[in-house]
């Protein structure tokens, strides 16, 4: 097979969707066990075996619908699930979500906004997601110079696909404004670290890493071990199924099935593009926009897969791919930001997964036509994602990463990064 692999970047000693205007709706991923109102607890690790006697308390600023299980998205899943998770690691989180069209919200979210944090006492630990904080630096860099902030990015918001480049100009130039005024900024991946620090120019001390966790599941049986294609990804141009579209038409003639798993109201006239492509090419009985689901929908589809597709263009880390290796589902995925991270190599040094330039639908039919076609290809994917699996790091890991950054405030606000 002629894609290309990645070493995964495993130091963590420099601890890293929006959408316009639909806020975090963008960002596709919906984790199987988090995808309920509910997420499901896992036992924190302790210190030395003691449990705080005394919770220190971090006020958690998040979009409005972080807990609407209509409106899944990865940076949701990953807010509710740290939220769950920090107070293991000796933090009470106070959840306090606003409503508004982030990042670009209308004057009553910008007032709510300017209101929630007015009323945080001087000195406060305010941990702010990206999606709302980093669009309106005129509310949040005051308040920076009396509350002890930290900024949590899933994606730079002029990353975001389609943006008009006027737009996306302004909210990459108020992020920065937001980001260098805060003393402490988390990534979601190495790779979303370094950009982050070359991109604002930002002191590399002060950007830390928090990557996403994953939750073991059942290893999935699959369908007959090749045919069952499954995308997890909201239906936007960031994730670029057109260009899975286009590969899947030119191998029709193989025996494939696709499942695209994600939302469909992010971006409509998107949506209805792509529908009109799938039937252009008469594929309507084998490539399925099933929109969103969750729980045991979600992990019935996992369940029947055999590899796992995503053709983003522009990814933090990769959550999806990391709920398909936690079932051993191999990856054919592009390679952009922080995804060949997410698939990483298990411990013998296998790669459980292809990487393909993100404008090159012939090379990821290439890659399909060999997932096919070789059968030992495709037990080297499947043993190497078993060992991935088995490696994968738990949200545990995630929330004391967090944590750690969270207790390394300074204590007096206003240092900026």
């Amino acid at each position: 097979m002629t894609g290309t692999s990645v070493e995964t970047t495993t130091g963590r000693s420099v601890e890293a969707t929006t959408g316009v205007p639909a806020g975090r709706a963008r960002l596709a991923y919906v984790p199987a066990q988090l995808s309920g109102a509910v997420p499901v607890p896992v036992p924190a690790p302790r210190n030395g075996g003691i449990v705080p006697m005394s919770l220190r308390s971090v006020h958690f600023v998040m979009p409005g619908g972080v807990d609407d299980p209509a409106a899944p998205s990865g940076g949701n899943a990953y807010d509710r699930r740290v939220r769950l998770d920090l107070p293991g690691f000796g933090w009470r989180v106070r959840g306090l979500p606003v409503p508004g069209d982030w990042p670009r919200p209308d004057d009553a979210a910008r007032a709510e906004l300017a209101r929630v944090l007015r009323r945080l006492p001087d000195g406060a630990v305010v941990l702010l997601d990206g999606l709302v904080a980093c669009g309106v630096p005129e509310i949040v860099v005051p308040e920076a110079e009396r509350l002890r902030m930290a900024v949590l990015v899933h994606l730079p918001l002029g990353d975001e696909t389609g943006l008009d480049p006027a737009v996306a100009a302004e909210l990459d130039a108020r992020e920065r404004t937001v980001l260098r005024a805060v003393p402490a900024v988390v990534a979601t991946s190495d790779w979303a670290v370094r950009r982050l620090v070359s991109h604002h120019g930002l002191d590399p001390g002060r950007v830390h890493v928090a990557a996403p966790g994953a939750d073991i599941a059942p290893l999935a049986p699959g369908t007959d071990g090749v045919s069952r294609l499954v995308c997890v990804a909201a239906v936007t141009p960031r994730k670029g199924q057109h260009r899975l579209v286009e590969a899947l038409a030119a191998v029709a003639d193989l025996p494939w099935s696709c499942v695209c798993v994600g939302g469909l109201g992010q971006d409509p006239a998107y949506v209805d593009r792509l529908r009109s492509l799938i039937a252009g090419h008469g594929l309507e009985e084998r490539l399925v926009l099933a929109g969103p689901r969750a729980g045991a929908d979600l992990d019935a589809t996992y369940a029947s897969a055999d590899l796992m597709v995503l053709t983003s263009y522009a990814e933090t880390y990769g959550m999806a791919v990391t709920e398909a290796l936690a079932r051993g589902v191999p990856v054919l995925a592009t390679d952009v930001g922080g995804l060949p991270e997410a698939v990483g190599r298990a411990p013998d040094g296998g790669v459980p997964g292809i990487l393909v330039p993100p404008e090159d639908p012939v090379a990821l039919a290439a890659e399909l036509r060999g997932w096919f076609g070789e059968a030992d290809v495709r037990r080297r994917l499947k043993a190497a994602a078993r060992g991935r699996r088995a490696a994968l790091n738990g949200w545990a890991s995630t929330a004391q990463s967090l944590a750690g950054v969270l207790r390394r405030l300074p204590g007096e606000p206003g240092r900026a990064a």
